[in-house]
């Protein structure tokens, strides 16, 4: 009997046992959620290096809106600070 139990204490809570076999599946889950928001971030950043590589109208409209650079020949307004 107590040899059932001392093995039963073993398979739940020993090393491999059932609760650590719990916790790693739990830790998988997590990282095939993190690898698969990565693998979406990296095409998204590989159409804007395709973009960047081949579309010239594309580089202009970066350059204006993340850079706030203008061209020559646009009307500017500056606001009071």
């Amino acid at each position: 009997m107590v040899f059932i139990m001392l093995m039963g204490i073993l398979i739940t809570f020993g090393d491999r046992g059932i609760i650590d076999n719990v916790r790693m599946k739990q830790k998988v889950m997590a990282l095939k959620r993190i690898n698969h928001e990565m693998t979406l971030e990296n095409i998204a950043l590989k159409k804007n290096i395709a973009l960047m590589r081949d579309d010239l109208s594309y580089v202009e409209m970066m350059a204006r809106s993340e850079l706030g650079m203008v061209k020559k020949g646009d009307l500017v307004y500056r606001t009071a600070q």
